[in-house]
């Protein structure tokens, strides 16, 4: 069974990608602080592959509240970030680029999701996006508002397949979703 999430093939197909839940191992209670702690969920290399053929962006928006916290800095998370793109890119896929908020989520004003800021950054510096055939794929309520508050069709990563939310579509990884669209 495919999905059909009424995209429109003239207009740029743009997906929106939570990191921590969907691509990677999330670390309960804890973050990823180095690359030595960061594991790709089974599978979601090749969903990128697949997913890569058939958007024209692929763009990670991702709370990172460890920086803001202090437990990591700056610089472990973009060394996280360029051995990922490093690896995601040897296996066929691609990310046009990663967005990420480290402010803390007690902070008056904050940019982490569901906070619209980073999906509006991202509209700058890629004028072509179209949120309304865009897609946002997360393991998060926030994921799934982010998404909503831009209009964005919104699949929910998760093991509960019949959980109820404002989600469009649940499936139970990246890989799962890859396959039916």
């Amino acid at each position: 069974m495919k999905v059909n999430l009424n995209l429109n093939n003239n207009l740029t197909k743009t997906l929106f990608l939570d990191r921590d839940g969907v691509i990677n191992v999330k670390i309960e209670k804890n973050y990823v602080k180095k690359w030595q702690e960061f594991r790709f969920i089974d599978g979601s290399l090749g969903a990128l592959e697949k997913l890569t053929a058939f958007f024209d962006l692929i763009i990670i928006i991702t709370n990172q509240q460890g920086v803001g916290k202090g437990v990591m800095s700056v610089n472990d998370l973009n060394v996280i970030h360029e051995n990922m793109l490093k690896d995601i890119h040897k296996n066929g896929g691609k990310i046009d680029k990663i967005y990420f908020s480290s402010d803390l989520s007690n902070l008056s004003g904050n940019t982490r999701k569901p906070n619209i800021t980073m999906g509006l950054k991202a509209k700058i510096d890629f004028p072509e996006i179209e949120f309304l055939n865009s897609i946002m794929v997360g393991d998060s309520d926030s994921d799934i508002e982010f998404g909503k508050r831009l209009n964005m069709k919104c699949i929910k990563i998760t093991s509960d397949l019949g959980e109820k939310g404002i989600q469009d579509y649940n499936f139970t990884s990246l890989n799962d979703f890859s396959k039916k669209i």
